[in-house]
């Protein structure tokens, strides 16, 4: 995207996973140099600071076949209209993570009142509901409620149905799914990239075809999973799973976002400090914010 008008929100969601720490990751993220970088790249940047959410430690979980459910659709509410607003002034939002539920409220607040697509890059389909769910976790629900699966609460959040039509929605770099989530994602409609699909074909071919699907008339917003990238080189996440994306790949799926010049919202999450190297995941985190962002090498 060319240089533009940037405003970033911090979404310190825990409530969506098992690990603790990922509350930090906003905080992280920042420390790395994220608002630096994108001034040198000559955007116009506000920091909205982070939203006032709650934690899992002060939460009643409720439901273990939807953990937090109650406090995560609150919270996504409120992202989602603040949200909103920033796209209503013209700005891109990028959302700062957080467990991956913070994306309910992110694509729900860019899509209102938009026909935009979504591409979903993750080690994970994300894609069960409180019936297919092994863990109860609901980060691992979230595409599935965007796409019209799963609880209702969460599939119409915000009183205007599910925020997106599955075969405008992408999932790329997926390695890891649940036997439930695997027969919903066969029959959903979503365009689904495995990193099996990245081996074959290069990233580039993939990331191509993604766009294409997600092409829709208000842009589309990209939702980017640090536990996409191989473990060895983002050692940060909450859920590693071996085998995922280099530094490179993700490097070239995000410019390739960026050359598209449809990139309209974004969010980044599941970048956990306590399970970090030095920060090292945080810093790749801002590098690939950077470059969907349209850092130019030269």
């Amino acid at each position: 995207m060319p240089a533009g008008r940037v405003e970033i929100l911090g979404a310190p969601v825990d409530l969506g996973a098992d690990r603790r720490g990922v509350d930090m990751g906003p905080s992280a993220i920042r420390y790395a140099g994220l608002r630096s970088g994108l001034e040198d790249s000559g955007h116009e940047v506000t920091d909205l600071g982070n939203l006032p959410l709650m934690l899992g430690d002060e939460v009643d979980p409720g439901s273990p076949r939807a953990k937090y459910l109650d406090e995560i659709v609150r919270m996504s509410r409120s992202i989602a209209e603040a949200v909103a607003p920033v796209m209503e002034r013209g700005s891109l939002p990028l959302i700062l993570g957080g467990d991956h539920s913070a994306s309910l409220g992110s694509v729900s607040g860019a899509a209102t009142g938009r026909q935009i697509g979504l591409i979903w890059i993750d080690a994970h389909g994300d894609f069960n509901t409180p019936e297919t769910t092994p863990s109860g976790n609901v980060h691992g629900m979230i595409l599935a409620a965007l796409t019209g699966l799963g609880d209702e609460r969460m599939v119409d959040l915000l009183g205007h149905g599910r925020a997106i039509a599955p075969e405008h929605t992408a999932l790329v770099g997926v390695r890891e799914l649940d036997p439930g989530e695997r027969e919903l994602l066969r029959s959903s409609g979503v365009n689904v990239f495995t990193m099996s699909d990245i081996d074959r074909l290069g990233m580039a071919t993939v990331m191509s075809q993604a766009i294409e699907a997600t092409n829709r008339p208000d842009g589309m917003h990209l939702s980017l999973d640090l536990d996409v990238v191989d473990p060895l080189e983002a050692p940060g996440v909450g859920t590693p799973v071996p085998g995922g994306l280099s530094y490179r790949e993700a490097h070239l799926a995000m410019e390739l976002a960026a050359a598209s010049t449809r990139l309209v919202s974004m969010d980044v999450v599941e970048v956990n400090p306590i399970l970090d190297s030095r920060n090292q995941t945080a810093r790749m985190a801002v590098d690939f914010v950077l470059s969907a962002l349209g850092k130019r090498i030269l």
